[in-house]
C-alpha cells in the first residue's frame, strides 16, 4: 500500500477532490442515495454522480457545498437520438446538474460514421457549456481498438469536449492504464481524462493519477479515502 511519503504532493482534501462518487447502480435505494450523498459531503469530493432521476434531489443536498452532482445522458449505451440526450441534458441541468457524462453513440462510432458522432457529441456539449456546464464523453474502451480510442479522443476534442472518459462500469471491463495513457498522449492539455470501472483501491487510484487521469469514478470512494488517511494522507 502506498505511504504519503511517496505521494508527498497530495493532501488527503486533494484525493478527493479526484474522485466522483459513483451512484449508478440500478438497484440503488432511497437510504443508499442519501448515505452516498452524505460521504461526499463528508470527505469534500469532486461531485456525487447520480442517476437522472435523483439530480433535484441530491442538487438539493448539496447546495452550498463545493460537491457538484453529476448525472449521465444516454446511459449505458448512448444509443438515444441526438435530440433526447439534449433534453436529458437540459432537464437534468435544470435540475440543478453541475457535470454531464454523455455516451458516445459507440454502434455510430464502430460503424465509422464519424461525423455523425462528432455532430452528436458537439450538440450535447454546446447545450451544456450555453449554461456553463462541462460535458464528458464516455467511450467504453471495452468495445474499442486502440486506434479507436484515438480517433475518439479526436472527434471529442473537435466537438469542445472538456473530458474523455474510459467506461461506464457497466461493460465487461472498465478502465485499464494503458487506455488511460493513451488518452491522455491523444488529447491536448485543455481535455481533461477520467477513469471509471474497476478502480478500487488508493493504490489504484493513485496509479491512474499518475498515469493521467484528471478524475475517477468510483462506488468505493470512502474506502480509498480510508486507506489513504490510514497511510499517512492528511
Amino acid at each position: 500500500m502506498p505511504d504519503k511519503k511517496e505521494n508527498p504532493e497530495l493532501t488527503l482534501a486533494q484525493l478527493a477532490k479526484l474522485i466522483d462518487h459513483s451512484l449508478l447502480q440500478p438497484q440503488l435505494d432511497q437510504v443508499e442515495l442519501e448515505q452516498g450523498i452524505a460521504d461526499a459531503l463528508k470527505y469534500s469530493m469532486a461531485a456525487a454522480s447520480v442517476k437522472p432521476c435523483d439530480v433535484q434531489f441530491t442538487s438539493s443536498k448539496l447546495a452550498g457545498s463545493d460537491v457538484l452532482t453529476g448525472t449521465v445522458i444516454g446511459f449505458p449505451h448512448g444509443a438515444n437520438t441526438t435530440a433526447v440526450k439534449v433534453y436529458e441534458a437540459l432537464e437534468a441541468i435544470a435540475a440543478g446538474a453541475g457535470e454531464l457524462d454523455m455516451v458516445m453513440n459507440i454502434g455510430r462510432f464502430k460503424s465509422g460514421e464519424y461525423d455523425d458522432v462528432e455532430g452528436d457529441i458537439r450538440t450535447v456539449v454546446e447545450a451544456g457549456h450555453e449554461h456553463g456546464i462541462g460535458v464528458k464523453v464516455i467511450f467504453e474502451i471495452h468495445y474499442l481498438t486502440s486506434d479507436e480510442i484515438v480517433r475518439a479522443c479526436e472527434l471529442s476534442e473537435m466537438a469542445g469536449a472538456d473530458f474523455v472518459k474510459t467506461s461506464t462500469g457497466y461493460a465487461a471491463s472498465g478502465a485499464t492504464l494503458e487506455a488511460v495513457r493513451l488518452m491522455r498522449a491523444s488529447c491536448g492539455a485543455q481535455v481533461k481524462i477520467k477513469a471509471a470501472g474497476g478502480i478500487r483501491t488508493l493504490e489504484q487510484l493513485l496509479e491512474y493519477h499518475a498515469a493521467g487521469a484528471d478524475r475517477i469514478a468510483t462506488r468505493s470512494s470512502v474506502t480509498i479515502l480510508e486507506q489513504a488517511a490510514a497511510h499517512g494522507f492528511m
